[in-house]
C-alpha cells in the first residue's frame, strides 16, 4: 500500500512541477480513515495535496510567497463525503430506485436514476409505469427478465445511466480498460499557439489564484469540486447552467465560492454571451460528455482559437477514445463497471455488490482537475500556449486500485463531522458544509460567495 508522498510524487512530475515545492507540504494520518478495503483515505489527501500544493506554487510565481500546507487524512476524507445540511435538513443523496439490483444471469446492474428523464427512461426499457411513484420491488422483478450485460447495453443505446457489475478480471479484459490505461491520470498539452496570459498584480496577503477567471460548465461532482476547489483558493468561477437541465441538490454545497448564471446554448443569444466570456476567461473547464460542446462550437481548438492562452479542461466518465467514450457515467457506476464494487464485496464477506464509504472517483478527480488547471495555467504564464487538460472518471478509478489495498480496513469507525463544518447563509438558506480540509501558512483557503441558485448572476465577469 503506498504512502500519500509516494502516490503524490509521481503526479506533481509528471505535471511538471518542481520538486522543492513537495517540501512545504505537511502530511498527517494514515489509513484507514474510514471503512474500506481501498485506499480512500490517501486518495482523498493525495489529490486534495496536490490542488492545494499546486495553488501556493501558482501564488509563488505571482508575488514570490512560499506557503506551507498541512492536509490531515482524515480532513481530506470527510471532505468527500460531501456531507452538508440546508436549514438542517440532509438532502437525500440518491433516487428511491437508484442502486444496484441482480439479474436474470446472477449478474448485477446498478442503476443512476436522479434524474427524472433517466429514471422514466429505465422504467420505459423496463415496460414498467413511468413517474416518481413507482417502487424499487417492480423493477427488481422487471430486471430477472435481464442478463446484466444486455441490460447495460440496451440502456446506453437508449441514452441512459446504467453499469453492469464487473470484477477486476473482467474490466481487464473488456477493450475501454485498455484505451483508459493508455492515458496518463491528468493529461495536459498544448493545443496552440499564444503569449502568456498576464494575471493581475497581486498583494502578499491575497489568495494565491485572485483574479483568475474560471467558466465553471460542468454539472455532477466531480467537476463542480474542481471548480470550488479554485474558488477556494481565491478564482473567480462563474458556473454556468443550461436552463432546461436538471440539477440535484449537490449544486447547494458545490456552487459555494462561485457565480452562478445561465445560459442556453443551443440559441443564438446564449452561445454569443458564452463567447463574451470566454473571451476575458483564463480557464474553461467542461464536464459534458466528448463532442457535446464541440458540436455547439465548443471544442478545445475553437476555445483556444477564441481566447488564445485558455486552459481547457475536460471530464469524461470513461475517457475520450474507444467504445465507451460517449457513454454516459457517474462515480457510482463507474465503481461497478470498473471493479471496485466487486473488490470490495469480496473483502467484507459480503454476497452483493459493495460500494466505497463515499463518492471518492468523483471527488478525487475533481480535485485533479484543479491541480491540473493550475499546472497548465503555469505553463501558460511561463510558455505561452493554449492547454488542454483532460482527467476521467475510469481513469482515477484505475489510480485508486493501483494505490493497492488497505488491510483490516473495515475496522475504522463511522466519520464524525462535529468541529469540521461552517455555516453560513446561502441563496438556499442556512447551509452547514465541510471545511476545506487544506490549511495554507499565510492565506486561508475558504468561500467568499455564498452559495446562489442557477441564475442568481448575471453572465459577466466581476468589476476588477
Amino acid at each position: 500500500m503506498a504512502g500519500t508522498m509516494d502516490a503524490l510524487v509521481p503526479i506533481w512530475h509528471a505535471a511538471g512541477l518542481p520538486a522543492q515545492t513537495l517540501q512545504q507540504l505537511a502530511l498527517t494520518g494514515s489509513d484507514p480513515v474510514l471503512p474500506s478495503s481501498f485506499s480512500v483515505g490517501n486518495a482523498a489527501q493525495t489529490t486534495l495535496a496536490a490542488a492545494a500544493l499546486a495553488a501556493t506554487e501558482l501564488g509563488h510565481h505571482r508575488n514570490g510567497l512560499r506557503q506551507q500546507v498541512q492536509v490531515d487524512m482524515l480532513q481530506a476524507a470527510l471532505e468527500c463525503c460531501g456531507h452538508f445540511t440546508i436549514d438542517g435538513r440532509a438532502p437525500e443523496v440518491w433516487d428511491k430506485i437508484a442502486g444496484l439490483y441482480p439479474c436474470q444471469d446472477g449478474g448485477w446492474v446498478r442503476l443512476h436514476t436522479n434524474f427524472a428523464h433517466h429514471r422514466d427512461g429505465v422504467l420505459r426499457l423496463l415496460g414498467l409505469t413511468v413517474g416518481p411513484d413507482t417502487e424499487r420491488e417492480p423493477v427488481a422483478a422487471a430486471l430477472q427478465k435481464w442478463k446484466a450485460f444486455d441490460f447495460e447495453d440496451a440502456a446506453a443505446q437508449a441514452g441512459l445511466v446504467v453499469a453492469a457489475l464487473r470484477s477486476f478480471d473482467e474490466w481487464d479484459r473488456h477493450p475501454q480498460s485498455a484505451e483508459v490505461a493508455r492515458n496518463p491520470l491528468v493529461a495536459i498539452e498544448k493545443i496552440g499557439d499564444a503569449a502568456p496570459l498576464v494575471l493581475p498584480p497581486q498583494p502578499l496577503d491575497a489568495r494565491p489564484l485572485q483574479g483568475l477567471r474560471v467558466l465553471d460548465l460542468t454539472r455532477i461532482l466531480a467537476g463542480p469540486v474542481g471548480g470550488r476547489t479554485l474558488a477556494a483558493y481565491g478564482a473567480d468561477v462563474l458556473l454556468v447552467n443550461a436552463p432546461h437541465l436538471p440539477n440535484i441538490e449537490a449544486i447547494i454545497d458545490t456552487s459555494r465560492g462561485k457565480l452562478s448564471a445561465l445560459a442556453d446554448l443551443r440559441e443564438a443569444t446564449g452561445h454569443a454571451s458564452l463567447l463574451a466570456v470566454l473571451r476575458a476567461a483564463h480557464v474553461f473547464i467542461q464536464g459534458y460528455r466528448p463532442g457535446a460542446l464541440a458540436a455547439l462550437g465548443f471544442a478545445p481548438e475553437e476555445v483556444a482559437q477564441a481566447r488564445p492562452g485558455i486552459v481547457m479542461v475536460s471530464l469524461s466518465a470513461y475517457g475520450e477514445s474507444g467504445l465507451w467514450a460517449g457513454r454516459r457515467g457517474f462515480d457510482s457506476l463507474v465503481q461497478t463497471a470498473t471493479g471496485i464494487n466487486h473488490a470490495e464485496a469480496q473483502a467484507a464477506g459480503s454476497p452483493q455488490p459493495r460500494p466505497l464509504p463515499m463518492q471518492i472517483v468523483d471527488m478525487a478527480t475533481g480535485f485533479l482537475i484543479a491541480f491540473g488547471t493550475q499546472a497548465a495555467v503555469l505553463r501558460q504564464q511561463r510558455e505561452g500556449g493554449s492547454w488542454h487538460v483532460r482527467v476521467s472518471l475510469a481513469r482515477t478509478a484505475l489510480w485508486l486500485r493501483e494505490l493497492g489495498r488497505v488491510p483490516n480496513g473495515f475496522s475504522a469507525t463511522k466519520p464524525d463531522f462535529r468541529g469540521l463544518m461552517e455555516t453560513h447563509t446561502s441563496g438556499y438558506g442556512a447551509l452547514s458544509a465541510m471545511r476545506h480540509a487544506a490549511v495554507f501558512s499565510h492565506t486561508p483557503a475558504g468561500w467568499a460567495r455564498p452559495s446562489m441558485p442557477p441564475g442568481s448572476h448575471p453572465l459577466a465577469w466581476p468589476a476588477a
